[in-house]
């Protein structure tokens, strides 16, 4: 199996779109798109006060909340009370969307993938998980806690570290904790 780790000490926070909050990019394609162009986007938001959502036209968002009490999404006027820890909550992007903080700062894993190019399909998952990616697209697997090895190699990965593959060839992950699996299809 061809893998790229992809290190969580290697990210830079940069500003979110809409000036509101930091984000550090896990990964995206094409890599380098700009926040326009993307295909698909992961990431991890810190968030550390109430405020608006950047839109994002055309993209279908999954916010996992990996650290915090969780939030309240206002999602196009309809509450969401996002507060169960790794639990994927999908929405569209391109809805006017406020977070309200449920209990002070939080982390969010986000998955964004631009309709009628790429779909996302997240679980988070413990235990022992078979990589695979479909035919055209990836898998990306990062680690929620640390102690994930790869089958038949010392590599390990510590919290938030992942690991990427377009590899069609199943491989296997080894988690001591949680992990979040995002499968990549191209539509």
């Amino acid at each position: 199996m061809t893998a790229r780790v992809l290190r969580a000490a290697d990210r830079t926070a940069t500003p979110w779109k809409n000036g509101g909050g930091v984000t550090r990019e896990i990964a995206a394609h094409p890599e380098g798109a700009p926040m326009d162009a993307f295909d698909w986007r992961v990431s991890l938001a810190e968030v550390t006060e109430d405020g608006p959502f950047s839109t994002f036209p055309g993209v279908d968002r999954t916010l996992t909340v990996v650290e915090g009490a969780g939030l309240d999404l206002m999602v196009d006027g309809e509450h969401h009370i996002v507060d169960e820890p790794y639990w994927p909550h999908d929405f569209p992007g391109d809805l006017a969307t406020d977070g309200a903080l449920l209990g002070g700062p939080v982390v969010n894993l986000n998955v964004m993938c631009r309709r009628g190019r790429t779909s996302a399909a997240v679980a988070v998952v413990r235990g022992t998980v078979r990589l695979a990616a479909p035919p055209g697209g990836a898998v990306l697997a990062i680690a929620l806690e640390d102690g994930a090895v790869l089958d038949g190699t010392e590599l390990e990965l510590d919290r938030y570290d992942a690991l990427l593959t377009r590899d069609e060839t199943a491989g296997v992950l080894r988690t001591h904790g949680w992990a979040l699996l995002v499968t990549l299809s191209e539509e």
